[in-house]
């Protein structure tokens, strides 16, 4: 499965925000837990891209998406990041505490319109 969530970015800060995710400390594990500390899924990959004022990060993953954001929240290279990034953000947002990264990243995750793969192509059976 995919998931993109959405930054509105001030224009022209293409190369300064290209900087901070080339130094981007990825997550200590790709595999995240649901509240009974049960696994719930993992991070399979992810991708940033750029245009103007809209930034929007790619998530590819398997299992529960709202796990992701509690996973995500306690993850110390996400929190540097928010950080470089403040500055060149459109409109401040709170990611200081698990709820409020957690809202966030509902309120910022754009609708799913389709998704394909190979695993999912009649040929593939």
């Amino acid at each position: 499965m995919y998931a993109a969530i959405t930054y509105r970015v001030k224009p022209g800060h293409e190369a300064e925000i290209a900087e901070i995710f080339a130094a981007f400390q990825r997550v200590d594990d790709p595999r995240f837990r649901d509240d009974e500390g049960k696994q719930a899924g993992r991070l399979l990959g992810t991708a940033v891209f750029i245009k103007d004022d809209v930034m929007v990060r790619v998530i590819h993953y398997e299992g529960d998406f709202a796990a992701i954001a509690k996973h995500m929240a306690g993850q110390r290279g996400v929190h540097l990041i928010e950080e470089k990034l403040a500055p060149y953000l459109e409109s401040p947002r709170d990611t200081s505490t698990e709820a409020a990264f957690g809202a966030y990243f509902r309120d910022a995750t754009m609708q799913v319109i389709s998704q394909f793969s190979v695993e999912t192509h009649p040929a593939a059976g």
